[in-house]
């Protein structure tokens, strides 16, 4: 397999395929990450040193070219888990890699247009190879992995008619999925930030939703849930320590266990899934491009000018009913004869009763106020529209509030899941061109635009007041030190930090921890979060991953496929096909394929453990890394290979 990127999540992939998935994989990067650190993914001194050694063993560039030589000089390019260097991805490069060869092509550089551009050059180069993209532009993709999928179609049809089966034998893998690390990662960074906030996946039409649960008080039962996912650490009744805990062993986080294990679990958390269901496009809040920006009623004016036009109305009411109480008009007419007064149109009352002279007079008093106040209206509601192209500023009073640092592609995408969930958020760019300020202003969220490491910009974000800050800029060094400000300010503030580098996210969550033990701190990896999903699409469409969800440092994914293929879960009961610790079936997608007999079709999740799974039948299922590893089958293959 070949992976090609220019930052963390090309090395993290290329450490799950080969140390997870045992696959041989030929790293390309561009040169200039001979002087950007990878993140370190390996703990043990022993296996992190063997990384290493492979990972560089084999770099020797060539003249002109970025290629590599495999250690005895033959000038062949080295498949086997080799890094090669290039400027740019093309189709000589890709052939040094081996991609005529190449079983399965990831392209995860950060700008889009490369990520096309190589995917097109691969396409061409090799029509049977399966392709994994990053694209941010979700419709974009769409359109291009329709169009990339039929490329390699054609190719195969035409394979065939030249008599070549090679083409219609690998027909099938030679799929493209096009993922977002954005997407992956966004759903995991907000319900980071909010206690007590559901994990959601929700892709494909369908809807999973898991939530953390705290251990149950002395005499209560704790909620199962639909099943019990996880059980998180001893140390997570610590507030500090409820997240990245170090505890291992039997005192560590364990994912997937059985019935017994969940009995015994006593005063432990748990995360439990709440929810399976198919999910409906329209009720998201992210809303349409192109959508006009119309706010709502009540935000057309502020609450001063509200409280000032009902104290003006409730004038007029008060004069309206005096008026009838004293000349025993009709309240219609009564009220009438108020308004003409109010905006003097009407004959003076000469002649008439003091009471009525009195009335009069006070309805003119109210038609002077009522001038400003009506002009105020009108000026509000000009300059709220105006200002729907525009960024708001934070409104007083405001707390209880998100500060979000960084209106990038992460930044973003957190953005638009917090207002899913109706959390307030006050965000914080310092690029008046930044790409998330458009999606800002659509939602109306207030901006403070300024660098986050200058003086008052915090301040003017509501820091003091507010329930969470998360920093997911692209510079350690600066949410670093807005989260310190922070702390500063609020001893007490949730903080949650995106930092590239591992060893200095794990230095700083530890110096966090102990020298603020009453509050929470999180540290968050994108590339940790998107990397198992990019893996598991690079097997094939065959499985679908659904997305992963973070439990203390490890990694839980769910995942969509067909049973058929599979000797763990075809012809075995749900039950038998439960394995502790690796997978477990959730739900079964009756919508796809032949319903089950007695029950309606559509998405069956509570199946009885006795239900044997059939062929054709397409499971949802939680799985470990190393569990749908273990499921796909593939290393199991190359271990008998090997031997």
């Amino acid at each position: 397999m070949i992976v090609c990127g220019d930052d963390g999540l090309a090395h993290r992939l290329a450490h799950e395929l080969r140390n997870v998935y045992g696959e041989q994989v030929t790293l390309v990067v561009p040169p200039s990450e001979r002087n950007v650190r990878p993140p370190v993914v390996v703990r043990a001194a022993g296996t992190a040193s063997a990384l290493l050694d492979r990972m560089s063993a084999v770099v020797s560039r060539a003249a002109g070219n970025g290629t590599t030589t495999a250690p005895g000089g033959s000038g062949e390019p080295s498949l086997h888990e080799g890094v090669l260097e290039a400027v740019e991805l093309t189709e000589a490069v890709l052939a040094e890699a081996g991609g005529e060869r190449a079983a399965a092509l990831a392209l995860v550089y950060d700008d889009d247009e490369t990520n096309i551009r190589a995917a097109l050059t691969a396409r061409r180069l090799n029509p049977r190879l399966r392709l994994v993209l990053r694209l941010y532009n979700r419709r974009l993709g769409q359109h291009i992995e329709e169009l990339l999928d039929q490329a390699s179609v054609l190719a195969a049809a035409a394979a065939m008619a030249e008599g070549d089966g090679s083409g219609a034998d690998r027909r099938v893998d030679a799929s493209t999925t096009v993922l977002s690390d954005a997407d992956t990662a966004a759903p995991a960074l907000a319900a980071t930030a909010i206690t007590g906030t559901s994990k959601v996946i929700q892709t494909d039409g369908l809807l999973l939703r898991a939530v953390e649960r705290q251990p149950p008080a002395p005499g209560e039962v704790a909620d199962p849930g639909l099943y019990t996912l996880a059980l998180l650490s001893t140390t997570s009744s610590d507030p500090a320590g409820a997240d990245g805990s170090e505890s291992d062993g039997d005192q560590g986080p364990r994912l997937l266990p059985d019935a017994a294990a969940v009995a015994a679990a006593t005063g432990r958390g748990t995360v439990v899934l709440q929810q399976v269901s198919y999910a409906y496009s329209g009720t998201s809040m992210s809303g349409g491009r192109g959508r006009g920006v119309v706010p709502p009623f009540g935000s057309l004016f502020s609450r001063r000018l509200r409280w000032s036009l009902a104290v003006m109305v409730g004038c007029v009411i008060a004069l309206a009913v005096a008026l009838t109480v004293a000349t025993g008009d009709h309240p219609v007419h009564a009220t009438y004869l108020t308004l003409l007064d109010l905006f003097a149109i009407n004959d003076p009352a000469i002649g008439a009763s003091m009471t009525r002279q009195i009335l009069q007079l006070l309805s003119g008093l109210v038609g002077l106020l009522l001038l400003p106040v009506l002009l105020a209206a009108v000026l509000e509601a000009l300059g709220t529209f105006r200002s729907g192209s525009a960024v708001r500023k934070p409104p007083r009073g405001l707390g209880g509030h998100v500060v979000l640092l960084g209106l990038g592609k992460i930044g973003t995408r957190v953005l638009t899941r917090l207002r899913e969930l109706n959390i307030p958020v006050v965000c914080v760019e310092a690029d008046p061109e930044a790409r998330g300020l458009a999606t800002a202003r659509r939602l109306r969220v207030p901006v403070v635009l300024g660098d986050v490491t200058q003086e008052g910009v915090l301040e003017a974000a509501k820091i003091n007041r507010a329930q969470a800050l998360l920093a997911l800029t692209s510079a350690d060094t600066t949410n670093l030190e807005a989260v310190l400000y922070g702390r500063s300010v609020r001893p007490d503030l949730r903080v949650v930090l995106r930092l590239y580098d591992d060893d200095f996210a794990t230095a700083v969550y530890r110096t966090l921890r102990a020298a603020h033990p009453g509050a929470t701190t999180r540290s968050r990896s994108v590339s940790h979060l998107a990397a198992p999903a990019f893996a598991g699409a690079m097997m094939g469409r065959q499985t679908q991953i659904l997305g992963t969800i973070p439990v203390e440092r490890r990694v839980l994914l769910f995942a969509a496929m067909r049973v058929g293929g599979h000797a763990e879960l075809e012809g075995r009961t749900v039950g038998e096909a439960f394995r502790a610790g690796a997978w477990r079936v959730l739900a079964l997608d009756t919508g796809v394929g032949a319903p089950v007999e007695g029950r309606p079709s559509g998405l069956v999740w509570d199946l009885p453990e006795t239900y044997v799974l059939r062929a054709e039948d397409r499971v949802v299922l939680a799985a470990t890394r190393r569990g749908l590893a273990e499921l796909l089958g593939r290393r199991r293959g190359r271990d008998r290979a090997g031997a």
